[in-house]
């Protein structure tokens, strides 16, 4: 496998304050990461200081607050994804006027998120988990080779879940992700990294991490 970032004992943070020390890791081309952990932990840290060091790839984003336009239509928003493919013209051209073409790619990955038909529809006007849909539609028009998603399936039920995370499989060939759902990483991750109290607990390949070291996160 090709190392695509490493960290090697490293304190991550925001500021002069301190979330995680001591933090050595690499994630590897081809790898589905999950990291799993209590909330406030530094999950939200960790996946940012990933994101920094590959700022030569093509990666896309799905941030755990969406980061959406709430005034924009659904359209609008996932073609966000594309914004810095295409100069400034082209854009203010799709924001106003959109192709048949530019409609048919973002109707595309509104199919796979299950938000079919909603193009048109403002995203003040979602629930939360249509909101968390239009981000990870968002990413998977942007593309690229890896994806850095935090808890982007938090808000839908886990069936949905599931073949949110599949779609996402299906377009990138790494992906890192924050989850919730113990059962979700198990099933879709092929490395899970546990975070609890500041560090790193544990990181070793899904099949082998014995049910008591999760449960130890979370105590």
């Amino acid at each position: 496998m090709t190392a695509l970032l490493t960290l090697h004992n490293e304190t991550l943070g925001w500021g002069d304050a301190p979330v995680l020390t001591g933090v050595s890791l690499s994630a590897q081309k081809g790898e589905r990461i999950a990291l799993l952990g209590p909330s406030g932990v530094g999950k939200s840290t960790l996946l940012h200081a990933m994101l920094s060091r590959l700022a030569d790839q093509r990666v896309a984003l799905v941030p755990q607050e969406t980061g959406l336009v709430a005034q924009l239509s659904v359209f609008h928003n996932v073609w966000m994804g594309r914004l810095d493919d295409f100069g400034t013209a082209r854009n203010l051209r799709t924001l106003v006027w959109p192709t048949p073409t530019e409609r048919d790619a973002v109707e595309g990955v509104l199919q796979r998120t299950g938000l079919s038909g909603l193009g048109r529809r403002r995203v003040s006007q979602l629930s939360g988990g249509q909101k968390q849909r239009v981000a990870l539609a968002r990413a998977l028009l942007r593309g690229g080779d890896i994806v850095i998603a935090d808890e982007p399936v938090s808000a839908v039920d886990p069936t949905q879940a599931r073949q949110l995370l599949t779609e996402m499989d299906r377009r990138f060939e790494t992906s890192i992700v924050a989850l919730h759902d113990v059962h979700l990483a198990r099933a879709q991750a092929s490395r899970i990294i546990g975070l609890r109290k500041g560090g790193v607990v544990f990181d070793a390949l899904a099949a082998d991490v014995p049910e008591a070291d999760i449960t130890r996160l979370y105590a």
